[in-house]
């Protein structure tokens, strides 16, 4: 029963999760509340913790459909658990789209699945519970009104502010998006949903989808207290505290609960503040009037809250913002939408296309969806900044989907519950508290074996045996880690990068290949035109330089170039996408948003009209053949109206227009886009026959090309059926115009910064949506691919015709003459080891979206391989950028990511560190915004995460030595009965380990990247040897001075009229301390000799762990950290030698003899040169260059630049010491495990011209055939 009734939820998406029901047991809830009982509460804390623990120990299994709770499991690699309550709500019927009024049992659409949410035999539950804070009840209104049906229960759970619906169908518990749950079609849209609903139908269906509102709550400061103080480590603080009473040390108790309310203040300040910042830029504008159209043409106004899937929303003419996501089934808007995209230019939003039944378009008319269709739909949170409308007719738009469900609503849902951030650094660290703490059973086990056999009295065996686990965690590390994090935030922020996620920071300091964006990242945002060159009659005019020519006015290649974009005139300026008003501007035209009265002259066409000035048009019509007469028919005013716009898809990579000169009968498509699509639809005759060299000398420049095409349509084509024709319908049968050579100018940082990277063993990558020829210039031109380096293209191809998917290999300016023919099968499993690494010239793959999708689908192994030499991507969809990061992770990869933010908000979120260029200071969907423009930003924030990592490990080794070393004192005081004071504790834990901890934090960022990258965790081999080697000197110079101690000729066991010094006056004095010393024994010689040899451990360990070069600035342009380590050493040195009473007694350490201070001295001395020694001379010098540098190498083959010479010398110079120094072992990361594997394989990499296809994958391992065409 386990197995089967485990249902998935979300499946196959980011959320997916598993999902258990269970039952409330009555005996089980007595038992565990008999155990929280005895436990004084601690189980009921455990039960807290561990959700599962929770559901398993109060409930027994039952079936999903009976389940009162549901126990979830995320399927991530985190595989978090969750419990929610499921509830029971009544409800006149089970489906939100079924028609109330008619009774039917059949949703509204045909094409829809009937999903009944009902569930009739479930018990009915006391928590009747609805959603909606209206008046009453609404579900017993409704129930009422509709008297004769039977009420139905809905059972429902919310989770992560989603709600899931039991539903019977398909047995399990799902999610209600809104209208695209219907499946329904762009006709349907139309002909059935845009009527609107009845109050009744809007009641009814809002009982479901509840209201429209994004509702982030702040919590209260009570309920943040509760779950910050519940934390693990401050419970354990709580009970340290309790100890520390007990054992009378209330001073050490006031100070560490002084710690943790300053640290649970700030940490709820920060949350507190940040929840209000979400809770106001999500209400700002979240609740308005909006206008909704009744289903009796009524047009009524409601709250933006009482809005439903279904409802037809009107958008006003001045603009709103939108407070849901509807698709436009009338009208035009122009929107900006950089809530969402952090892309400020404004976008032109058209009305959903409504394909016509029975004509040639029908097979276009797929179901809706906001992501293919996201050109005609209004997402919440963008602002509508104005409407165009034809006569008479209102802008209308169909809501479909409110709240969380909205695209804001769920870029809100991922900041309210963000993924863990998995990092190495986080899991290590709780591994190493692990090891603490078994240090520490070791000592409780020994102090309570030591009590005993000394016969202590039980209670103060319990108190010191348990001392001994509170001082090996220490309680302020939590504060001492985010330290250096909070300083490198500030760094960031004074140089323009902001962080909206600041554990990534650290993240960032392991990158080792960055993605750019192209356009606007690693070029010039703006592009210039640099010539036209035109067609006509099949062949190639010479290159102009523009287009504004009197000669050239009237052609088709101007007037595509002056209609075909989607410019708008906002308060009088052009504004829109700027390679369209590049375009525009170099034609010279005016536009004109004609105002209704105009419209009427165009037979009611969309008011947007162009014309050229008037010194280009000629002064008078002169005498033209008869063919112009028909195709220009001039009239005195010589002005185009523009019809219909089909806006540019990144999909379709186009765009067209629908235009009529005025005063002809016939309408004119124009086309725009990338060449290769173009052409295809052109009529083979009008395209020039050496089309491909001319375009491919352009974009081998680095050219941006962009290709026009044109259309007469047929007279039969009315103004009405223009509107609701599909897309395909008119872009077939064009007429090849001519190209358009933009120029993308490289940003003058963008060479340098590349080089750094390179220079750092950091590869560089390029995602972008341009041309590959394009992408493979400036990917030359920026360094990304150095000049004698091979391109090798891959063009993937799907299977067809019964035929396997293929990749056929094509060098870049490259051919090749091979002319022989051979067949080889690769198996994967048969790759042998790597033993020496082959010379071979450096190679890098490019591909294109279409071929990546091929290969991802097809060759998914080879992806693996292309991934780890691919260096261009071209004409790369959004979220084909964001699987690529995503396959470059999947080979052990830290990857950032570097956009402007318009299409790479999935990538931005997706790598470990991704940074927007986007101007706006907030762009929500990347974890780094920064306010430079260019590239440059790049390298900053990897030498930032660097610092901030070794300033993590620093601190942490610190932390760790601390409660090594002071474990140590009292596990030696302890064997004589004795143990530190309780200032002395305190004089350690404020006065020396804060202050080193908050100012060793604070060393800045080295000035350059190195080709050294910082260790990942902190179990790895350097950082294991530091703190293992550093533990074993403290414990050898505190036992030494424990044992030596006890040799000098004056030792005796101190009492308090014990006179070493010779200084009598002191009898009298310490007879006040004479109950102090019979309770405690802290006065000795021994706990005096190991505070001062700790105290300067403390410091020593500081300063060894406190590295600067390479990856931070060196400590002692640190100055907080110099003057406070100086003050200390001071400090300690002059009560050493200097005895000043007060401070004696009030340290409870008694006077020595003066050659004793000086033997103790030797020993800090030795201690201090052996620990130096150690860590800087033999940790950093001889192993880390000779034994750990192997797996922190750049890449194992797989080399991001073109090495010198003199790289392949040191490569192989540290080859033959590392063997020496240990055996081959295979690299951990799968990237330099893959280099290793293909360095030894003869047919990598393919050949130029052949062809690799895909063969039915085997269990055991996939196979790929290459043959070799001559």
């Amino acid at each position: 029963m386990e197995k089967e009734d485990l249902k998935v939820l979300n499946k196959g998406e980011e959320e997916e999760m598993e999902l258990q029901g269970y039952r409330l047991c009555r005996w089980r809830l007595a038992l565990v509340g008999l155990g929280v009982l005895c436990t004084g509460g601690f189980l009921l804390l455990l039960l807290y913790w561990m959700p599962e623990w929770c559901v398993k120990s109060t409930c027994t299994r039952t079936t999903a459909r009976d389940a009162e709770v549901v126990l979830m499991r995320s399927t991530d690699e985190f595989r978090r658990w969750f419990l929610a309550r499921v509830r029971v709500m009544l409800a006149p019927g089970s489906n939100p789209f079924h028609s109330l009024e008619t009774q039917t049992t059949s949703p509204s659409s045909p094409s829809s699945p009937s999903c009944p949410f009902s569930s009739p035999a479930s018990p009915p539950l006391a928590n009747g519970h609805t959603s909606h804070p209206s008046d009453g009840s609404p579900a017993q209104e409704l129930i009422r009104r509709y008297a004769d049906y039977q009420p139905t229960q809905i059972r429902y759970f919310t989770f992560h502010s989603t709600k899931y619906y039991w539903n019977d169908e398909m047995q399990n518990f799902e999610v209600l998006n809104g209208m695209e749950d219907l499946q329904v079609s762009c006709s349907t849209l139309h002909s059935e949903h845009s009527a609107g609903l009845t109050r009744n139908q809007q009641e009814y269906r809002r009982l479901f989808f509840g209201v429209n509102e994004i509702a982030v709550k702040v919590p209260s400061v009570f309920k943040l207290l509760i779950k910050e103080v519940l934390n693990p480590f401050y419970i354990f603080q709580l009970f340290s505290v309790i100890l520390w009473s007990a054992d009378e040390y209330y001073y050490y108790a006031v100070a560490i609960v002084f710690m943790s309310v300053i640290s649970i203040a700030t940490s709820l300040y920060t949350i507190k503040k940040q929840y209000i910042m979400l809770h106001d830029m999500v209400a700002a504008h979240s609740i308005v009037r909006v206008s909704v159209c009744r289903a009796n043409n009524e047009i009524e106004e409601i709250l933006s809250t009482d809005l439903v899937p279904g409802d037809v929303m009107v958008i006003p003419s001045n603009g709103t913002i939108m407070p849901c996501d509807a698709v436009l089934v009338s009208g035009t808007c122009i929107v900006n939408e950089s809530m969402l995209t952090g892309e400020s230019v404004p976008v032109t939003k058209t009305n959903l296309p409504n394909p016509v039944p029975g004509e040639r378009g029908e097979e276009t008319d797929s179901a809706y969806n906001t992501e293919e269709h996201k050109r005609h739909t209004l997402f919440c949170g963008t602002n509508v900044i104005q409407t165009r409308f034809y006569t008479g007719e209102l802008v209308k738009a169909v809501v479909v989907r409110t709240g969380f469900s909205t695209a804001k609503g769920q870029l809100v849902r991922s900041i309210l519950y963000p993924k863990p951030t998995d990092f190495k650094l986080y899991r290590d660290a709780y591994l190493f508290l692990l090891c603490l703490v078994a240090v520490a059973g070791i000592g409780f086990v020994y102090s309570i074996v030591l009590s005993v056999m000394n016969k202590v009295p039980a209670k103060t065996i319990i108190i010191e045996s348990l001392d001994i686990i509170t001082i090996t965690v220490p309680p302020a590390l939590p504060a001492a880690m985010t330290a250096g994090i909070v300083y490198a935030q500030r760094r960031l922020k004074r140089i323009g990068i902001f962080c909206i996620s600041p554990q990534r920071i650290n993240i960032c300091g392991q990158i080792n290949l960055v993605c750019f964006d192209k356009t606007g990242t690693l070029t010039e945002d703006g592009l210039d035109l640099w010539g036209v060159q035109r067609v006509e009659n099949g062949s190639f005019h010479l290159s102009e330089e523009n287009a504004y020519k009197e000669n050239l006015v009237k052609s088709q290649f101007v007037a595509c170039m002056a209609t075909c974009h989607s410019l708008t005139k906002i308060e009088g300026q052009l504004s829109g996408d700027p390679l369209d008003l590049k375009m525009f501007e170099a034609t010279g035209w005016i536009l004109e948003e004609a105002t209704e009265e105009e419209t009427s002259l165009h037979n009611r066409i969309m008011p947007t009209v162009v014309r050229p000035p008037k010194q280009l048009l000629p002064p008078e019509p002169a005498a033209s053949t008869e063919q112009d007469m028909e195709l220009y028919e001039l009239s005195s005013a010589y002005e185009i109206g523009i019809v219909r716009q089909f806006p540019f898809s990144s999909a379709l990579q186009r765009m067209t227009v629908v235009a009529r000169l005025l005063g002809e009968k016939r309408m004119d498509a124009y086309t725009k886009g990338a060449p290769e699509v173009v052409v295809s639809l052109c009529k083979k005759e009008t395209v020039p026959e050496n089309f491909a060299e001319v375009l491919e000398s352009y974009t081998k420049q680095g050219f941006r090309v962009i290709a026009l095409a044109h259309r007469r349509l047929e007279s039969k084509l009315n103004w009405h059926k223009v509107q609701n024709i599909s897309r395909d319908h008119i872009e077939a049968n064009m007429e090849f115009l001519g190209l358009i050579i933009m120029q993308n100018k490289l940003k003058a940082e963008t060479p340098g910064v590349l080089q750094d990277l390179h220079g750092a063993h950091i590869r560089t990558v390029m995602v972008t949506g341009d041309n590959m020829l394009t992408a493979i210039s400036v990917a030359r031109d920026c360094g990304m691919i150095p000049p004698q380096d091979t391109v090798i293209i891959a063009d993937a191809l799907p299977p067809h015709n019964g035929q396997a998917a293929k990749i056929t290999w094509r060098y870049a300016d490259k051919p090749s003459k091979i002319s022989r023919l051979e067949e080889v099968n690769i198996s994967l499993e048969d790759v042998c080891h790597v033993d020496e690494q082959k010379t071979q010239e450096l190679y890098h793959f490019a591909m294109n979206g279409k071929s990546f999708a091929v290969i991802e689908e097809h060759f998914p192994d080879m992806l693996q391989k292309l991934v780890l030499h691919g260096t261009v991507f071209a004409r790369m969809a959004p979220d084909q950028k964001t699987q690529l990061i995503e396959a470059l992770q999947g080979v052990d990869y830290f990857v950032g990511m570097c956009g402007d933010g318009a299409n790479d908000c999935g990538a931005l979120k997706r790598a470990h560190g991704g940074i927007s260029l986007s101007e706006l200071e907030a762009s929500v969907a990347s974890p780094f915004t920064s306010r430079t423009p260019n590239i440059s930003c790049v390298p900053s924030l990897i030498r930032e995460g660097r610092a901030a990592l070794i300033t993590s490990f620093c601190v942490f080794k610190f932390m760790a030595l601390y409660s090594i070393i002071q474990y140590i004192s009292v596990t030696l005081l302890y064997s004589i009965l004795s143990n530190l004071g309780d200032f002395q504790f305190l004089f350690i834990d404020i006065a020396i380990i804060l202050l080193i901890v908050f100012t060793m934090s604070l060393n800045p960022a080295w000035k350059e990247l190195v080709s050294r990258r910082p260790p990942s965790g902190l179990i790895s081999g350097p950082l294991l040897f530091s703190v293992l080697t550093q533990i074993l000197i403290c414990l050898g110079f505190q036992t030494i001075t424990f044992l030596w101690v006890r040799q000098q000729p004056w030792y005796t066991v101190w009492t308090p009229l014990t006179d070493v010094c010779n200084r009598s006056s002191h009898i009298n004095v310490s007879d006040d301390n004479d109950t102090e010393v019979d309770d405690h024994n802290i006065q000795n010689f021994e706990n005096t000799s190991l505070f001062y040899v700790s105290c300067f451990q403390y410091l020593i360990v500081a300063i060894v762990f406190s590295k600067g070069k390479p990856f931070r600035q060196p400590s002692y342009k640190n100055w907080p950290f110099v003057l406070s380590a100086i003050c200390l050493y001071i400090f300690l040195l002059f009560i050493m030698f200097h005895p000043v009473e007060g401070i004696d007694e009030f340290l409870e350490i008694v006077c020595v003899p003066f050659e004793w201070r000086v033997k103790l001295f030797l020993i800090i001395v030795v201690n201090a040169a052996v620990s130096v020694l150690v860590e800087t001379f033999i940790l950093d010098i001889i192993l880390w260059k000779l034994v750990f540098s192997r797996d922190k190498h750049g890449s194992f083959g797989v080399t991001p630049a073109a090495p010198t010479r003199q790289g392949g010398i040191d490569l192989r110079a540290y080859k033959c010491l590392s063997r020496l120094c240990c055996p081959r072992k295979t690299p951990k990361a799968r990237y330099m495990h893959l280099a290793q594997e293909l360095s030894v394989d003869p047919d990598w990499p393919p050949k130029p011209t052949t062809t690799t296809e895909a063969k039915p994958r085997p269990e055991n391992g996939s196979t790929y055939q290459i043959m070799i065409n001559s």
